[in-house]
């Protein structure tokens, strides 16, 4: 059983993230869709990182800007994940691939999802998000288990 809780914030954090996570909406590049996300993302070292999604023809190519704001944050380091406040017209929640890779570096993480006024419209743990979820662990605990047989 995992024992973990889910991160709470004080409501300057809070505050900080949704207001950056608005803000960095303001810079997707979304000529397909026209469906401007913004993301600010809180680690453990106390940093913020910021991100948008970024759309190219390729559609494959695009980034979401859950992934934008942790590869951001990976890329400088930070490898552990505490909150994320995601910015959306509609208050929507982030996609699989991005809960997956929120899943890697913060499976305890919590998940402040945000209208374009900065109405919450949901905030809970990422497992609620991704039940079942499979990371880290799972895999390691899989390898071990082969290994064994």
């Amino acid at each position: 059983m995992d024992t973990q809780k889910t991160i709470t914030l004080t409501g300057e954090q809070r505050h900080h993230l949704i207001d950056t996570a608005l803000t960095s909406r303001l810079a997707a590049y979304v000529p397909y869709s026209h469906y401007p996300v913004g993301a600010a993302l809180l680690t453990a070292s106390g940093t913020v990182y910021s991100g948008c999604n970024i759309e190219i023809a390729s559609y494959g190519a695009t980034s979401c800007a859950e992934r934008t704001a942790a590869f951001k944050a990976v890329s400088e380091g930070d490898r552990v994940f505490e909150a994320v406040a995601v910015a959306t017209s509609n208050g929507a929640a982030p996609c699989g691939i991005c809960r997956q890779v929120l899943n890697e570096f913060g499976p305890h993480m919590l998940v402040i999802m945000v209208d374009d006024h900065g109405s919450l419209t949901w905030e809970g743990p990422l497992s609620d998000l991704l039940p079942f979820s499979f990371g880290p662990q799972q895999l390691a605990e899989g390898q071990q288990q082969a290994a064994e047989s």
